[in-house]
């Protein structure tokens, strides 16, 4: 979670390459607009706090680090730094990501909230580079990319009920954070709870809510919205998430534990080979 809370068949190139020319088509500009919705805003949106759920930990997935020494490299690069080509169907994205989801553990959806935040930090900050494997990395240890504990993650990128952790109430292996939000966000008017597939903490959400999905509300619970946010989390402060050493200072600002780091490492590669495979 961001300032975190705990110490098979192949495809064609050209599947790949059309990523990258929807991007240069400003069809995904959506994703740049940033809104904050904390406060007054954000009750008339959310409603007033009901009471927090009891969520156990989130569980660390089974994921298997990468043997890679910190700030040594980044990941390998995705399909989405192909150079662009023809591209065929109506929606270019959905079409790969269906492509790569039947050889990854991902879903459909949640490929896409990834790739159009990839693109539209291209036209954003292009000196970032911050890619969607790395998103996709992040929000598999988080949350199972939106199906934590049974939920599926829907047509509009948010999960079939809301994912909210333990209470930040400085018990073990979690830092003690007083509410920050009223309970607007995670339902608890005393502690912060990290909220939403990316796990926000919601005084963090206050500073990089972003609106990814277009419909005017900045919503952590939206992976559209989380993952976008993510991404400019990841790049802030002018950070090249290209280099070794900007990946590992990106990734271990979003949790600052070498073995996450690793785990998200070992995902990005896996999922960037995926996402470029030709026939």
């Amino acid at each position: 979670m961001t300032e975190s809370a705990s110490s098979k068949p192949p495809r064609s190139r050209s599947v790949s390459r059309a990523v990258l020319t929807v991007a240069g088509r400003g069809v995904l500009a959506v994703g740049t607009v940033a809104s904050t919705v904390l406060g007054v805003g954000a009750v008339a949106v959310f409603g007033e706090p009901s009471a927090a759920p009891q969520a156990p930990p989130l569980a660390r997935q089974s994921v298997e680090p990468a043997p890679v020494e910190p700030g040594s490299s980044a990941p390998g690069r995705s399909a989405t730094a192909s150079e662009p080509g023809d591209e065929s169907g109506e929606d270019p994205v959905r079409d790969w990501a269906n492509e790569v989801a039947a050889v990854v553990d991902v879903p459909s959806r949640a490929l896409v909230s990834y790739v159009n935040a990839d693109l539209a930090m291209r036209s954003r900050s292009p000196e970032c580079g911050v890619d969607w494997a790395t998103l996709a990395g992040i929000g598999r240890i988080e949350s199972d990319h939106g199906r934590y504990n049974g939920r599926r993650l829907g047509a509009d990128a948010v999960p079939s009920s809301p994912i909210i952790g333990v209470p930040l109430d400085g018990g073990e292996d979690v830092r003690a954070i007083t509410d920050t939000d009223d309970g607007v966000l995670d339902g608890d008017p005393v502690h912060d709870r990290a909220v939403g597939p990316m796990q926000f903490i919601p005084s963090t959400w206050a500073k990089w809510s972003t609106d990814g999905s277009g419909d005017g509300v900045g919503d952590p619970h939206n992976l559209d919205d989380a993952a976008m946010a993510a991404a400019r989390y990841l790049c802030a402060g002018g950070r090249d998430m290209r280099s070794g050493d900007g990946w590992w200072s990106g990734v271990m600002s979003y949790n600052n534990s070498v073995s996450y780091a690793r785990k998200v490492f070992s995902l990005a590669e896996r999922y960037a080979q995926a996402g470029s495979r030709d026939e």
